[in-house]
């Protein structure tokens, strides 16, 4: 597919797709349209202004809103006539803003990642409690198994979230901005270990990221939304350009290739779109 700057897909098998697939709240349409195929084995960053429908996107491809039209199908099968449990068991999703019960701890969190792997009457067994464990170690927060998740600081709160996820174990990981409110060490720190997965085990995440330059250095794929539409895809060295940064966001930024591995970096520059428009609109109101 050939987007608005000249890019193309990634080629591969479709892990995940959307056909048509529209979703909105209360009648109002927020992303209308939207064809959009994710290859196995690859990292897929979404990156876009605030309101262009990016959380929405990644909540109907993971079976958290129901399309207003459209199918979501997930390695050929429509996600919406499969059992919750067999859509658990292959696709996990972490939320903008999830939520847990008062007083739960974060061993107890990590633990309902492993509940789409078991039954009524089966005990935790040997393999699950060595899921968790290795989850927990991951992020770094082995030593807080036993610490409400309310004691924790937003970030730690965060890296719990993350736990649970890893315990899942599923081909396939949703994270809308699993980077949220981790300082810059730990925002590293779960992208090393999202790439890693990827590696290592091939699973294929789709990612929502604000940070445009992480999501460049360790994603194979970009998607620009822009109003509830995708505008660009492709590789990172394709989509993030100059252009495309002041189109979508109204920034006048500097693309530049960072050292280690060549990929785009972006340097702002300077006042964006709004800035500029609100400082001439100031101007005039004292003329």
């Amino acid at each position: 597919m050939t987007n608005t700057y000249g890019a193309t897909t990634a080629a591969g098998t479709a892990h995940l797709s959307a056909h048509g697939l529209t979703l909105g709240f209360d009648g109002r349409e927020v992303v209308p349209n939207i064809d959009v195929a994710f290859a196995r084995g690859t990292v897929t960053s979404i990156i876009g202004p605030n309101g262009c429908g990016k959380s929405t996107l990644l909540r109907g491809l993971g079976r958290l809103l129901r399309p207003q039209k459209g199918h979501v199908l997930l390695e050929g099968s429509d996600v919406a006539a499969m059992q919750a449990r067999a859509v658990a068991q292959r696709m996990s999703i972490l939320p903008q803003t999830p939520h847990a019960p008062s007083g739960l701890t974060v061993g107890e969190l990590v633990a309902r990642g492993r509940h789409p792997r078991q039954r009524w009457y089966q005990q935790f067994s040997g393999s699950d409690e060595s899921a968790i464990a290795a989850a927990l170690e991951a992020t770094d927060i082995a030593g807080l198994a036993a610490t409400p998740l309310e004691d924790l600081s937003g970030g730690q709160r965060q890296r719990a979230w993350i736990s649970m996820i890893l315990a899942q174990e599923t081909e396939l990981m949703l994270l809308d901005e699993p980077t949220t409110y981790l300082d810059l060490a730990h925002q590293v720190d779960v992208l090393e270990l999202v790439r890693g997965l990827n590696r290592d085990t091939g699973r294929t995440v789709v990612m929502v990221l604000h940070d445009i330059s992480l999501a460049a250095r360790y994603s194979d794929v970009i998607i620009a939304m822009r109003d509830g539409k995708i505008v660009a895809e492709g590789p990172p060295s394709d989509v993030v350009t100059a252009e495309l940064l002041w189109d979508v966001f109204g920034l006048r930024a500097e693309v530049i290739r960072e050292p280690v591995e060549g990929r785009p970096h972006v340097v702002p520059l300077g006042a964006g779109r709004a800035a500029v428009a609100q400082a001439a609109g100031l101007g005039g109101a004292r003329a």
